[in-house]
């Protein structure tokens, strides 16, 4: 099961990856989120924790890191995986930046239903914030 959404953004794809590489500000433009951390630089294996409004706390992994181009933060449940992926594509004068997350495994359509469906109203609402704070 998988959730996505993108939206244009006025701005090159370097600033947005900025607000990316900056995970401890995360919660400033992703309205989802209370918290957001990580050990260490931003790169392919660095771990860290984010803290959903209204949920506990998950440790996560960032993998699939590509500057200004892409990256993933992967996070496990029981039987089941959570994976936030990133995009940046140059549009025109700008950038179009797409979120997507990715439930894979046994109980990945118990999860896609309970954190699924919230995801699906709070993400575009995440991205307006991106779009604005880029």
């Amino acid at each position: 099961m998988q959730i996505e959404s993108s939206i244009l953004v006025k701005t090159p794809a370097n600033t947005i990856y900025a607000l990316y590489a900056d995970v401890n500000n995360w919660n400033t433009w992703d309205t989802d989120l209370k918290s957001s951390s990580i050990n260490g630089a931003f790169a392919n294996g660095a771990t860290g924790e984010v803290v959903p409004k209204g949920g506990p706390k998950s440790k996560v992994v960032f993998s699939d890191i590509v500057p200004n181009k892409s990256f993933s933060v992967e996070c496990k449940l029981p039987l089941c995986k959570m994976r936030f992926e990133h995009e940046l594509q140059g549009q025109g004068n700008g950038t179009k930046a797409t979120h997507r997350v990715v439930f894979e495994g046994l109980l990945a359509p118990l999860f896609g239903r309970l954190i699924g469906s919230g995801m699906r109203k709070t993400l575009p609402h995440a991205m307006e914030s991106l779009k604005q704070a880029g």
